[in-house]
């Protein structure tokens, strides 16, 4: 079968072509995925193993240098073409530093610390991609929810059109009513083309946190639920000294103490050693001549123009504004803990009141049908009772997917990545 029939089938069923051949994923699947694929994340897992790079190029000052040289010469005059001389030689040069102050240790425990602050930056961006995707999720898990509602919901008010076009045309009521009730259904038809829509951009969004190119029409699974919160406040100095970003900074202000301790000794003595052997001769090949060096050798600066003492004051400043933007962090964090610690608190309870609001408006809906059909109350009194109970509807579905939401933000406050 075609696509063409698809459509007109879906068309005659009266069913949204969404309905079949989709991709449906679960949390724990979008996660997955996620970590596999999201650029972001990518992008700082290669920031790692940059500085891990950087901190081998540091280390290898420790190590010997070994090189070797082979060359090949010819000299001559054109006074004289038979004075030309060809020279051979080929050879091993070994170098090693001895002593240098204590500045590539330090600049190695620098770059050790440099390593940790970018794996804490990496679990940073986890748990900023962990909250991208959650709240994809859940705006994806709210469309779903919200185009089943919006389509019950332009249901009814057909429903009531059916319903007052009979008691009109019966003379029990008045052409306003029934003008009302068909416009009440041309919005509920809007806002199910809205929800429709709003769904293909929820789709589009989640295809994006998982680092897809392509878009499709992907569909979630889940529940509206989360755990049980615990009855009392948790300490929000101990999570705030223990969030990745502020391990971050800390290895920052130990990488910035680290450098700060080199520029200090950029006026100690350097000691080194170095030798080479190697064969040479004129105009003979292989060479048989055995040339050796071997030397240690001793600098020390004695002037630089004050650029030494630059260099010091300067690692020095660096490392007081790694401190203070260090703090600066720690009490930024302590207060998003707080104010996230307080939303989640608040949409836990919104959902049970938002509950206890759609109860009582579907018990009060019930009770009007039956007394407009029996001419107890007013037309407009009904049509407020049909329109809390539309609204009721909607709220207790916001405040479900606004929990969720909560308690996304309250996990990446707490700086959980991804894959926790």
């Amino acid at each position: 079968m075609n696509r063409s029939a698809v459509y007109a089938l879906l068309l005659v069923l009266g069913m949204p072509f969404d309905t079949f051949a989709q991709d449906v994923l679960t949390w724990n699947e979008c996660v997955a995925e996620a970590a596999q694929s999201q650029p972001a994340l990518r992008a700082a897992d290669a920031s790692v193993r940059q500085a891990r790079a950087d901190r081998q190029i540091a280390a290898s000052e420790r190590r010997p240098g070994i090189s070797a040289a082979l060359s090949a010469s010819n000299s001559g005059s054109t006074a004289s073409a038979s004075d030309a001389l060809t020279t051979y030689s080929y050879g091993l040069s070994v170098s090693q530093l001895v002593y240098d102050g204590g500045v590539t240790s330090l600049t190695v425990s620098g770059s050790d610390e440099a390593v940790v602050a970018r794996q804490e930056a990496y679990r940073a961006v986890s748990s900023e991609q962990r909250l991208l995707l959650r709240t994809a999720f859940v705006n994806l898990l709210k469309a779903q929810e919200l185009v089943g509602i919006a389509r019950e919901i332009a249901e009814r008010r057909q429903q009531n059109v059916r319903l007052l076009k009979l008691r009109y045309d019966a003379g029990r009521e008045h052409l306003g009513s029934l003008r009302r009730s068909e416009a009440d259904l041309a919005e509920a038809e809007f806002e199910v083309a809205q929800a429709e829509r709003g769904l293909v951009l929820a789709q589009s969004l989640l295809a994006s946190a998982l680092g897809r190119e392509t878009r499709s029409a992907l569909r979630v699974k889940g529940e509206f639920g989360v755990a049980s919160l615990p009855s009392t406040a948790p300490d929000f100095e101990a999570l705030a000294h223990n969030h990745p970003v502020m391990h971050q900074y800390e290895a920052a202000v130990r990488q910035a103490r680290y450098e700060r301790d080199a520029a200090a000794r950029a006026l100690y003595p350097e000691i080194s050693a170095s030798s080479s052997i190697g064969k040479s001769s004129l105009d003979d090949w292989p060479p048989a001549n055995v040339d050796w060096t071997a030397a240690l050798q001793l600098s020390l600066p004695i002037y630089t123009g004050g650029k030494a003492r630059a260099q010091e004051a300067k690692a020095l400043w660096q490392l007081n504004e790694q401190a203070e933007q260090s703090r600066s962090i720690y009490l930024g964090l302590v207060d998003t803990l707080e104010e996230s610690w307080k939303n989640f608190v608040d949409a836990t309870e919104q959902v049970q009141v938002s509950r206890t609001f759609l109860d009582a408006a579907a018990e009060r809906s019930t009770i009007a049908d039956a007394q407009y059909s029996n001419g107890l109350i007013s037309f407009d009194d009904w049509v407020i009772i049909e329109n809390n109970l539309v609204s009721s509807k909607k709220s207790y579905l916001d405040a479900r997917a606004q929990l969720l939401l909560a308690e996304a933000d309250w996990m990446e406050a707490q700086g959980v990545p991804l894959d926790e």
